[in-house]
This record gives C-alpha cells, sequence and structure tokens, in this order.
C-alpha cells in the first residue's frame, strides 16, 4: 500500500477569500494527508471576521501576525518562518502554499530545493513566477467551479457528455499556459516517446506535462478528464486497452503518424 504524503497546508489570510477553503481542501485531500492546517493574518482587523466560523467548521489554526507597518505585509514572513519551522521538523513531504502573491517565490523554490512536493493555489491574477516555482498549481477560480458543477450533476442525475463537449464552463477565460502551446506540447511529447508504431501511454503524457507546465490542468480548458481535452483538438487517434487482470491503459498517437 502506498504512502500518502503528508501535507503542510498555509494560507495567506490577506489573499485567499474564505469561499475558496472547501474546495482548497478537498483538492489537497487528493495528493495526500493533510498534517498542518495554518492561516496566517492581522485577525484584530474587521476585514478578516469572515474567516472566523470558516476556521472553525474547519479546524484551521489561526496565527496571529500584527500589522507593525502601514503598507508592509508582515503576514508573509510570518509563513515563510513557519514555513522553515516545518521542513526542519521533518514531519511532512509536501507543502501547500495559498496564495496569489508573488512574495512566496523563493520560499516553494527553496522547499522544493530540499526535497518537498510543493503545491500552490491562488487566483488567476497570481504571477507566472510564484506559479513556474511550484510542482503545481492549481486556480482557485477552478476548484470552487468544478465542485459547484459536480454537485449539481450529482443532484440533477448523470447526464451524457458529447465527446467534443467540455465538461464544465472554462473558469479561466486566459490560462496562463494557452491551449495552443498544449497541443503542440502533446504532439511534441508523443513523437519524443512513442513506440516504433507511435503510440504513447497517456499517463506518461500527463505527467511530462505537469512536469513542464505547473498551472497544467484539465478543468483550466473545461475538460475534468484529459481524454476529453485531446479528443477535442481532432488531431490524436486515442486506443484502450484492458489486461487480463482487467485494468484499462489508454495509448494515444498524433493522426499524421498512422
Amino acid at each position: 500500500m502506498s504512502h500518502d504524503k503528508r501535507f503542510a497546508v498555509l494560507i495567506d489570510a490577506d489573499n485567499v477569500a474564505p469561499k475558496f477553503i472547501g474546495s482548497i481542501l478537498d483538492e489537497l485531500s487528493n495528493e495526500g494527508t493533510i498534517t498542518y492546517k495554518r492561516i496566517y493574518g492581522d485577525w484584530t482587523r474587521p476585514d478578516l471576521g469572515a474567516w472566523k466560523k470558516v476556521l472553525l467548521d474547519y479546524s484551521i489554526t489561526p496565527i496571529q501576525q500584527y500589522s507593525y507597518t502601514s503598507g508592509k505585509n508582515s503576514t508573509d514572513s510570518a509563513m515563510i518562518i513557519d514555513a522553515m519551522d516545518i521542513l526542519y521538523a521533518g514531519k511532512v513531504e509536501g507543502f501547500c502554499i495559498v496564495s496569489s502573491d508573488s512574495d512566496f517565490t523563493r520560499l516553494a523554490a527553496r522547499l522544493r530545493e530540499s526535497g518537498e512536493y510543493v503545491i500552490g493555489m491562488g487566483e488567476q491574477k497570481t504571477p507566472k513566477p510564484f506559479i513556474a516555482a511550484c510542482d503545481k498549481f492549481k486556480y482557485l477560480e477552478v476548484l470552487t467551479l468544478n465542485s459547484t458543477v459536480g454537485s449539481e450533476k450529482r443532484r440533477s442525475g448523470s447526464q451524457q457528455v458529447q465527446e467534443h463537449e467540455p465538461d464544465l464552463p472554462t473558469a479561466v477565460e486566459a490560462p496562463q499556459t494557452s491551449m495552443k502551446v498544449i497541443r503542440k506540447a502533446i504532439i511534441a511529447i508523443i513523437d519524443e516517446i512513442s513506440d516504433d508504431e507511435g503510440w504513447a501511454p497517456l499517463s506518461h503524457i500527463g505527467n511530462i506535462l505537469l512536469k513542464r507546465y505547473p498551472d497544467f490542468d484539465v478543468r483550466n480548458y473545461g475538460f475534468l478528464k484529459l481524454t476529453k481535452l485531446m479528443k477535442s483538438c481532432n488531431c490524436f487517434e486515442i486506443n484502450a486497452t484492458r489486461n487480463k487482470d482487467g485494468n484499462k491503459f489508454v495509448y494515444v498517437r498524433n493522426i499524421e503518424s498512422k
């Protein structure tokens, strides 16, 4: 049985709205076990009052950081110090930094240098350097939309979706990694890793895309599965097979490779 990664989730209250917290924790639970749940801010400020009930409901520990100087974000320093303390304690294998602030770029890079798996979560306005510094980056708008659409579909019953139609409305109007770039990358990856007949495992393609583009997520483009995204491109042939144990394997090749 594989060992789940233990994660520390550190949230910048100055840059994240309470409405996202359920989606944040649900998404991170798919990656591993959440060991630390901490949120940082100046809790004497009235505008952070909306977090009070959320912290109780999700058992998140608030860390007080006074704003000693106007215009200076002391929350960043508190998060960075705590992250390094947790790193040196050696009790987690991954960090989730929730913020749309580029000030955490160096922190993400430093944690990765120490062998930690770093997931970033922020709004679409998040600067590219912070996204690039993470192993994986998730847009909060997409996570929330995915949860909403999923709940609506469960209430209304399963619905048939056409193969080339998106599963959900695109939440990111202009992802930093465009669909055009992703399509070209997939074509190149298949050429690089395919067998003599041009077939490449879909799972390998997805892993390589994520390594090259930390913000890659099929949900950014309105799909729930990589297979459907690739079908929408109309330039790939897809073949699904099962072995004797019933396990499904999906292979893809460029149409011009036939």
